[in-house]
């Protein structure tokens, strides 16, 4: 639990540093194997798994962005975001999978379900928005990336709440503040990086 708390706490350090002679290396600070280690206890309810469930199918979106981002942008310190966003969304990924699984619930969202709906929906980046992004012109690229991300980013704000408000489990009440914080910080970044 340590080491997922220092990524939450490194991760905006390190866009923060976006900009400067710093590169941060944000894949060195969590290993599979501490990922593996967190575990998140059997006292859970419905919002709980939703929240786990919505966010690993929005990281997943956001994953696929962000490395469209890392191989496309000519911009520095937009790539230097995307790498960190990609290491800690990764490990994420990761906890938020082995949690489910230890639930004995999907670790897939079902995009049909009406409990989803209920609660706001799914994440709004869909297909199309991805593959617009990644056949935007090479001019075009970076601000189509940042206005998608942005939007993106703030919908796992709005995840976070709700399960910081709503949830249950407490490592994933936990999670959820330290997704809103990261987010939050990788808004600003997104921000600065538009009026550049």
């Amino acid at each position: 639990m340590k080491r997922l708390f220092l990524v939450a706490l490194i991760v905006p350090l390190a866009l923060a540093a976006c900009g400067t002679a710093a590169t941060p290396t944000p894949a060195e600070t969590v290993t599979a194997n501490s990922v593996a280690e967190i575990q998140a206890g059997d006292d859970y309810n419905d919002t709980d798994v939703m929240f786990l469930q919505m966010l690993a199918y929005h990281q997943k979106q956001g994953l696929e962005m962000t490395a469209t981002a890392g191989s496309r942008s000519t911009n520095a310190d937009l790539k230097t975001l995307a790498q960190a966003v990609q290491a800690t969304e990764k490990d994420e990924l990761s906890m938020m999978q082995a949690w489910l699984t230890q639930w004995g619930k999907a670790t897939e969202v079902d995009t049909a379900a009406s409990l989803h709906a209920d609660h706001g929906g799914l994440p709004a980046t869909g297909p199309a928005e991805i593959k617009a992004l990644k056949t935007a012109s090479a001019a075009d690229f970076d601000t189509a990336f940042l206005n998608l991300f942005l939007a993106h980013q703030h919908n796992a704000i709005e995840m976070a709440h709700l399960e910081t408000t709503q949830g249950q489990n407490k490592e994933a009440k936990a999670f959820a503040v330290r997704v809103r914080e990261s987010r939050q910080a990788e808004v600003q970044q997104l921000l600065k990086l538009m009026n550049s």
